[in-house]
């Protein structure tokens, strides 16, 4: 038996138009200068050049009277507005030009670096070896972690390169490329541990021979005592006087735990590129887009004629009609990509302004004047839904007279103190931090009584709440910040 049931429910579709508007939104100084790069090549009507809104209206305008019944299909108003797309649920993905899956296949790459791995593999070109031990070699080279260290099973490497690629290579020959590739640079590398890490720095490295040998017994006798700094029992072990055992432990601290730099995938280091330059002009912040190398478009004035003269004719062939449709249809998405591009920098200069204007106090005094905020604050003050917020201040990076900072930097929880006002959780980490740098090293503070200090300050703080900052500030435990 068949039944007839209503339903009314709500839902929200977002258009091709609005999916690139959040899109540009999201990125980041370079990469839009790139993605306006590839738009640039994928849509002929768009070229480099300042845009003039009003002289594309007057053309326009010009010749709107004599638009025929397929013109008016394709046509839009002559005023163009960013709202009037964004609350058009019903756009056909043609006139946007391009699908969402075709978005996401034409995001920009990162410029191609070269890594630390590939340098490893560049001198092992540079030894004379057969082709089982190079093949072997950039075995070893590829299982190094992120630190450079290689900690997989050389007998194991051994036996697939027999079963999978057919080479066939000893144990001790392997043991031998191993160590040939410990020699590299940088010192250190493929070390199994740390120890043994630090053994290589001083085996290959230029460093005072006597303090060198003490060192070397040092980490190979009493490596254990080393990591838990008891340097008591090392000083007595080893009969040391105070003076020569700081000189060997000053030396062990000259050298790198982490050869592989922490990304031996990418050994240079992301150059950060500000989005927003800040300037104080008296006791004024000035804020402005750092979009100098973006190029500006605008629309083809040829290509615009083009479109234009097809208006004119009275009767036009099947195969103009096309071409007009494509030429319309790429109008259309160069009108809202300018647009788009327009739009982002308002959004993104009013969501800058309202931060700056909401951590005043930070910009004249530091990082111990900063209040605690979060996105809703911003949403709030520029009348912006949180997700918009979000979108802006994802991976994006400010320059001021402060320094450079990325803009999450701006958002915290706060903590409330005895006299009832809140402080964020930024301040309390560099509170703690002061507190860590000033500290009797011989004697350093615990987690219970960086409490009790702050506490002495009138905020109220747990102690898990202080391990858990110390250690996001990557400041170890008390035992092991302990110094001579």
């Amino acid at each position: 038996m068949l039944s007839l049931q209503q339903r009314l429910s709500q839902q929200q579709k977002l258009s091709p138009q609005q999916i690139q508007y959040q899109k540009l939104l999201q990125l980041n100084a370079l990469n839009l200068e790139q993605r306006i790069k590839t738009e640039l090549e994928l849509n002929p009507i768009l070229e480099e050049g300042e845009f003039d809104e009003m002289e594309l209206m007057e053309d326009q305008a010009e010749n709107s009277d004599s638009d025929d019944a397929d013109d008016k299909e394709l046509s839009s108003d002559d005023e163009f507005e960013i709202e009037d797309f964004m609350n058009d649920s019903d756009i056909d993905d043609s006139v946007y030009g391009s699908s969402q899956q075709d978005e996401d296949k034409l995001q920009p790459l990162a410029p191609a670096r070269s890594t630390l791995r590939e340098n490893l593999i560049d001198q092992l070109h540079m030894v004379d070896l057969d082709e089982a031990q190079f093949t072997l070699g950039e075995n070893i080279i590829y299982n190094l972690d992120r630190d450079g260290y290689f900690k997989a099973n050389l007998e194991k490497l051994v036996a697939e390169m027999k079963m999978f690629d057919h080479i066939e290579i000893t144990m001790e020959e392997a043991g031998k490329v191993l160590d040939l590739i410990k020699q590299f640079d940088p010192p250190g590398i493929a070390a199994a541990d740390l120890r043994e890490c630090l053994l290589l720095q001083l085996k290959y490295g230029s460093f005072d021979p006597y303090y060198t040998y003490l060192a070397e017994k040092l980490l190979n006798d009493y490596f254990d005592d080393f990591a838990n700094k008891r340097f008591d029992a090392i000083q007595k072990n080893m009969e040391l006087t105070r003076d020569t055992l700081k000189a060997i432990l000053d030396l062990i601290h000259k050298l790198n735990p982490k050869p592989g730099e922490g990304n031996i995938d990418n050994e240079q280091a992301n150059q950060i590129t500000p989005d927003f330059l800040i300037e104080k002009v008296d006791d004024t912040y000035i804020v402005s887009l750092n979009d100098k190398s973006a190029p500006s478009v605008t629309i083809s004035k040829t290509y615009l004629e083009m479109i234009n003269s097809n208006k004119r004719k009275r009767k036009i062939s099947t195969r103009e009609k096309e071409t007009h449709k494509f030429l319309r249809e790429k109008f259309e998405s160069a009108k809202w990509f300018i647009a788009s591009i327009q739009q982002r920098r308002q959004t993104l200069l009013k969501i800058m302004r309202a931060i700056v204007e909401k951590q005043f106090e930070f910009f004249e005094f530091g990082p111990k004047a900063l209040k605690p905020m979060i996105y809703k604050d911003i949403a709030d003050e520029v009348m912006m839904d949180i997700s918009t917020i979000s979108r802006v201040v994802n991976g994006k990076y400010v320059e001021s007279p402060a320094g450079i900072h990325e803009l999450k930097f701006f958002f915290s929880e706060g903590l409330s103190t005895d006299d009832g006002t809140e402080v964020s959780n930024k301040h309390i980490k560099e509170l703690i931090k002061e507190i860590c740098d000033n500290e009797k090293k011989s004697a350093p503070y615990s987690d219970d009584k960086i409490a009790k200090i702050l506490k002495g300050k009138g905020i109220q703080i747990a102690r898990r709440t202080v391990a858990k900052y110390r250690e996001q500030l990557g400041i170890p435990v008390a035992r092991l910040r302990k110094e001579l």
